[in-house]
């Protein structure tokens, strides 16, 4: 393992790195499978969507990533045979937030999810007090409805009943977190396999959210996997955080194989990401041992990165590309995959055009406090805002955070990947031009 993963981006890229025919290759198969389909008298097949989120885990955490201990096999195995993004990120670094973005390809300052819980209001429980803003936005499931597409959700989801994000079929129908959903993964995989033979039985394309609260806490994993992980000189949460994020692993290995035994992985887009970071262990030790401040609910890439994997037998050509994604980008890639037009709200791009990937010059993500100060506005809740181009990134912080420094932040990544050194001071006139980027697209209110 070389020291710091300092110049992960770069092995990552050499060892794979297939960029320009990565988008083309693959669009350029669909044309052709349309037009042959619409010569022979039929509609063209549309793809199944398997969209795989993990929970709580860091963007070192997996074999594919080059971790020293980890080992996530079925996912190593996902990355090699798709376009792995290892420059990618989540919206905002706090779940809620960050799923509504995926949901809806929108950014919590548009979705106006912008935390996980709203303010507190005398009479009214948390539930009765919630946001009612899922039920009237554009949703992955409400998108692809139209084409003939059934949706299932499972596990991890905060918006109380599948039916308020579109699904016409979903295990949660109250609570947080997920409610009853949040078996999923742990306990049971029974209700997708259900749901994928009743969908293949009646020729219906399917959409399918696979969050399963994992390896997100409680880190409970088999024995057999933490016995694996508990060696000497290694605290216990640590070995179990390791040991969740194998376990988590031989899930989606099940569900994987599951489609493989139906016949179905060649016609099913599988996209993986994880909602938001997590430090523990190796993560925590690289940031010079300052753990959680700069994992979960925080703007450094502890918080916000996670390596994107898109995968689809024979029509995605496998590589590593350096481009850098946000996770609004999955809702276009998805729906474009599939024979649907994104919303003009979108600001995503289709990761799986090249051309796109290569036109782009940053991305951006926002951070919030975890129970909202004011639910009309997203401004008043904000933590920090940061911007990513090329290796550098600008942290922003709002004025309003005690918890930040309150000055603008500078790192550039490709030599300091764990944000250790802020150049901001060396750098004046850059911040200014990334700063201006940043007001550009998005001045909070």
């Amino acid at each position: 393992m070389p020291e710091d993963l300092v110049d992960l981006r770069y092995r990552l890229s050499r060892r794979r790195f297939v960029q320009a025919g990565i988008g083309a290759g693959v669009l350029g198969t669909l044309g052709r499978l349309s037009r042959a389909a619409a010569a022979q008298g039929r509609p063209a097949a549309r793809p199944n969507v398997l969209l795989i989120i993990g929970d709580d885990q860091g963007w070192t955490d997996f074999g594919f990533m080059d971790h020293p201990v980890i080992r996530t096999p079925n996912l190593d195995g996902l990355a090699a045979g798709g376009i792995l993004l290892p420059e990618a990120y989540v919206a905002a670094p706090l779940c809620r937030p960050s799923l509504a973005s995926i949901l809806t390809g929108l950014y919590p300052h548009q979705n106006r999810i912008c935390c996980n819980d709203p303010p507190p209001v005398k009479g009214k429980t948390r539930d009765e007090a919630d946001y009612p803003f899922m039920k009237d936005l554009p949703t992955l499931p409400r998108l692809l409805a139209p084409l003939g597409y059934r949706s299932l959700q499972t596990g991890k989801y905060w918006e109380h009943h599948y039916k308020s994000g579109g699904f016409t079929d979903g295990m949660t129908t109250k609570g947080r977190h997920g409610g009853p959903g949040l078996v999923i993964g742990r306990k049971t995989m029974d209700p997708i396999y259900r749901f994928v033979d009743d969908c293949q039985a009646k020729g219906d394309p399917f959409f399918l959210w696979y969050a399963p609260f994992m390896p997100h806490t409680p880190h409970n994993p088999p024995k057999r996997l933490l016995e694996k992980y508990a060696v000497d000189g290694r605290p216990e949460r640590v070995a179990k955080y390791y040991a969740m994020c194998e376990w988590f692993d031989e899930t989606c290995g099940d569900l994987l194989g599951y489609l493989d035994k139906r016949g179905l992985r060649e016609n099913t887009l599988v996209a993986f990401l994880v909602d938001n970071g997590w430090t523990e262990g190796y993560l925590a030790e690289k940031t010079g041992g300052k753990g959680q401040a700069k994992g979960k609910q925080s703007p450094y890439d502890g918080g916000v990165r996670t390596p994107f994997v898109l995968n689809w037998p024979g029509r995605i050509r496998p590589g590593t590309s350096a481009d850098l994604a946000v996770a609004v980008d999955l809702a276009p890639t998805i729906l474009t995959a599939c024979g649907a037009k994104p919303t003009g709200q979108m600001q995503g791009i289709n990761l799986l055009d090249a051309d796109a990937r290569a036109d782009r010059k940053a991305v951006f993500g926002e951070a919030f406090v975890h129970t909202a100060r004011d639910t009309t506005r997203p401004g008043p809740n904000l933590r920090a805002r940061w911007v990513r181009e090329g290796p550098w990134k600008l942290i922003v912080p709002a004025k309003t955070d005690s918890e930040l420094s309150g000055e603008p932040e500078l790192y550039n990544l490709a030599e300091d990947p764990f944000e250790r050194t802020n150049l901001a001071a060396d750098h004046a006139e850059r911040v200014q031009r990334l700063r201006r980027q940043l007001d550009a697209w998005w001045t909070p209110r």
